[in-house]
């Protein structure tokens, strides 16, 4: 049987000691915590930046240095054994594939999504383009280990971001999804991801505590991520979404709390929509808050936390 993201993610390529990126050093932020109880029935997280450490605090589809970009897409011609059904242009492999990549990205880029203003885009149709041309120059893959060619390009996808930008779970991370749900909570992901980002997640959770259970502590029917919306948070699509989630739970914005690193992309349309908000102030990398949007009564957050842990200080 054909491995499943999460498989994949979790337990076949870790097993192999593969290198790499490591996580990124978090660097605390000078930040005094601001704590209050809050009346609220649910927690809705941001993920990268907020639960996941990850450099600059947002997935690319590049490195900021060339070099991590090239070696990354050299891996992954070695990793899926590419080479053979590519264009031997002048060059290394990896400039021919970032050729293609280049040209996938922009084409996605492009074509936009219709009305929506802040569109996703999906980082397996990326892969699912170049490896449509490669399968033209008869290119083959294990069908039965990775599945069929959209599971496959999903597995690529991961890969090759991996190989770009470490992750790991912020310190507390495990305890503070734990203790919203031993508190009676519902709780889930309100954020900007990919196909690959609750595998990712899960991986981190369990770096943490190996007994952590992702679907038990973020159940599907709570998870509102952007590539399930092709739409990104800044999106009035995405927000609806999850209010419409929460509905269904029972519950309202005004008894969410949305945790999030920052105020333009989380905390602002939180408040516009009505949730309750508080500002994960723990890692430069991540936090994007400025003094005048922590003054400002239309952007300011309700709460405040340094440490993930904190959270327990915010539930009634």
């Amino acid at each position: 049987m054909a491995l499943s993201l999460e498989q994949y993610v979790c337990e076949y390529l870790d097993t192999r000691g593969l290198p790499w990126p490591a996580m990124p050093k978090v660097e605390p932020v000078k930040a005094k915590p601001s704590l209050q109880k809050l009346p609220v029935k649910a927690v809705m997280w941001n993920v990268y930046g907020t639960l996941l450490a990850i450099p600059t605090g947002e997935l690319q589809y590049e490195a900021q240095i060339d070099f991590v970009t090239d070696a990354a897409l050299d891996k992954t011609i070695q990793e899926f054994k590419m080479w053979a059904s590519m264009s031997r242009k002048p060059g290394t492999p990896a400039a021919y594939m970032k050729e293609l990549f280049k040209k996938a990205y922009d084409a996605l880029r492009l074509a936009g999504a219709g009305k929506e203003k802040h569109p996703e885009l999906i980082c397996e149709r990326i892969w699912e383009n170049i490896v449509g041309k490669l399968v033209g120059n008869e290119y083959k893959y294990d069908g039965a280990m990775y599945g069929p060619l959209p599971e496959f390009v999903k597995k690529i996808a991961y890969f090759y971001h991996a190989s770009i930008q470490g992750t790991g779970c912020y310190e507390g991370a495990a305890t503070a999804l734990e203790t919203v749900t031993s508190s009676g909570l519902k709780q889930g992901l309100l954020a900007d991801g990919q196909c690959f980002t609750v595998p990712q997640l899960t991986r981190g959770l369990k770096v943490q505590d190996s007994h952590a259970e992702v679907s038990r502590l973020l159940p599907g029917s709570l998870r509102v991520l952007s590539f399930d919306h092709k739409a990104k948070k800044q999106s009035e699509t995405l927000w609806n979404a999850a209010i419409k989630a929460l509905a269904t739970q029972g519950v309202s914005p005004a008894e969410t709390l949305h945790i999030g690193s920052s105020i333009a992309r989380d905390i602002a349309p939180a408040k516009k929509h009505g949730f309750k908000t508080a500002l994960f102030a723990g890692d430069k990398a991540s936090l994007q808050a400025t003094p005048e949007q922590l003054k400002d009564a239309t952007t300011r957050p309700d709460a405040m936390l340094t440490e993930l842990a904190q959270v327990a200080e915010l539930l009634p």
